[in-house]
């Protein structure tokens, strides 16, 4: 689905993925926000099935990635201020939003700003840390020598070269569906600053982390990787401390990429988590 939006002066074609199932904004609603040099496609398994169990699916390419048009958005801010605009294009009042990576700290952005929390029915981070530092030759690596970037993130971002058992699916290779999706976002353009550096640098530069957490009222859900040493499970202590009504659950065996190396986990402890969350935003009538 393309929905037009309006940012900073100018209209943006965003495309998002809904699941295989036409959007119905009536449904509660899942965002899916995905991390940096990413698109929507990290999230295909947990899309369709939310989509094809009660909710209506909004899984976003950002600007400047996947199908979307127009530049990658420079801060954490900016992408929480579009996406509020976009929620309004597409007629969504309330809305679970399920963030990985800089996917997440967009999710804690929007929940924490007076303005737009009242339309957070809840917030999942997934492989989230706060504050999301990157090296600076890995943030220079991603602006002139996105290769090495690319490798660099993939290796780090696995929990082993092998998963076991080896793949979803006949024929698929984790790691290599990973570095494929990572070179054809890369390709897209050839500008600088790339997509890839914009993205590290937003997440290196994002300070209002802790004042967004404590202002979160929403049910939160933090997943988090075992063996993740993009963003340790530890990193996200100051998060965790912030919102103390929040879940904490760990994927076993899992790196950064928890939707690849552990799908079936992560879509169980997502969907268990969106659906309670709605029925605290949405409760019985004369309960």
């Amino acid at each position: 689905m393309l929905l037009k939006t309006h940012f900073r002066d100018a209209d943006y074609d965003i495309y998002c993925y809904t699941g295989g199932k036409a959007f119905d904004p009536a449904l509660p609603t899942a965002v899916f926000i995905h991390g940096g040099q990413n698109d929507h496609s990290v999230w295909i398994l947990q899309t369709r099935y939310f989509a094809h169990h009660g909710f209506g699916v909004l899984a976003l390419d950002l600007p400047g990635h996947g199908r979307s048009q127009g530049p990658a958005l420079a801060t954490i801010e900016d992408i929480s201020d579009w996406l509020s605009g976009l929620l309004d294009a597409a007629g969504v009042s309330k809305a679970i939003l399920i963030g990985h990576s800089m996917g997440s700290l967009i999710a804690l952005e929007s929940a924490g700003r007076t303005g737009q929390s009242a339309r957070i029915a809840g917030i999942a981070l997934v492989g989230t840390a706060y504050p999301m530092k990157v090296a600076d030759a890995l943030l220079d690596a991603a602006n002139n020598d996105q290769q090495s970037a690319i490798d660099t993130v993939n290796i780090w971002s696995h929990s082993t070269i092998s998963p076991k058992p080896s793949a979803p699916g006949p024929g698929f290779y984790v790691q290599g569906a990973s570095q494929r999706l990572m070179q054809r976002i890369a390709g897209k353009s050839t500008a600088r600053p790339t997509v890839f550096y914009t993205d590290f640098a937003a997440c290196n530069a994002y300070a209002n982390g802790e004042a967004a957490a404590q202002a979160v009222t929403c049910p939160t859900l933090f997943l988090l990787g075992q063996h993740d040493v993009m963003t340790p499970a530890k990193a996200a202590n100051g998060l965790i401390a912030a919102i103390k009504h929040g879940k904490v659950t760990r994927v076993e065996a899992s790196g950064h990429a928890l939707m690849a190396e552990q799908p079936d986990a992560v879509l169980d402890h997502l969907f268990k988590f969106a659906t309670a969350a709605t029925a605290v935003a949405s409760p019985v009538a004369g309960d």
